[in-house]
């Protein structure tokens, strides 16, 4: 369960440091990205996974993730370590073969929410591992106590994503003339 640490002195509350340094499915390890291993991959060094014995998967990093690195290292460098509500990397358990990503955008204290986003490469689309990568996160963060709300968003031509989203439970809230806005509650806190 992830606590709250303490009050920050503009009475913000502060997320302590990840407890954790995994989430174990069925068939996937996530491991939460570090600012170390983010700077490593934009340099295209892969040394510190090599260590950690990960492999690359077939076409990982993908463009997507090349894209989402500096948004990664912009939610780390709001906190001290990894909380848990920052992006996780998805990794086959029977080949250790890194496979996409999965996670949060940071915590909005104000809302008490948080805003998942996944990706998996094209090789392993359709197998179930976003779902699953999905609910293990959801299910960390709501049991959490802070989180009240999960919310994602998709562009109205990503079937893939609405139908995922509409089997995990999430209400649509609104759309625009691109994105569709999706809504989790935390039946716990409510």
């Amino acid at each position: 369960m992830l606590t709250i640490d303490k009050v920050d002195i503009f009475g913000e509350l502060k997320i302590q440091t990840l407890p954790i340094d995994k989430l174990i499915t069925e068939r996937l390890i996530l491991i939460p990205f570090t600012m170390q291993i983010c700077k490593n991959l934009m340099n295209d060094d892969f040394s510190d996974l090599s260590k950690m014995g990960f492999k690359k998967g077939k076409s990982w990093p993908d463009n997507d993730v090349i894209e989402t690195l500096p948004k990664i290292i912009n939610n780390l460098s709001e906190v001290e370590a990894p909380t848990g509500f920052e992006s996780w990397m998805i990794i086959k358990k029977d080949t250790l073969e890194i496979i996409g990503d999965a996670g949060f955008k940071g915590f909005n204290h104000q809302a008490q929410n948080v805003d998942i986003g996944y990706g998996i490469i094209k090789e392993e689309r359709r197998n179930g591992y976003a779902e699953e990568a999905a609910s293990v996160l959801i299910n960390w963060a709501f049991s959490s106590e802070m989180v009240k709300e999960i919310t994602a968003n998709c562009l109205h031509n990503n079937v893939s994503s609405i139908k995922l989203l509409q089997k995990l439970n999430f209400i649509k809230t609104k759309d625009d003339d691109e994105m569709v806005y999706w809504m989790l509650q935390n039946k716990l806190i409510i």
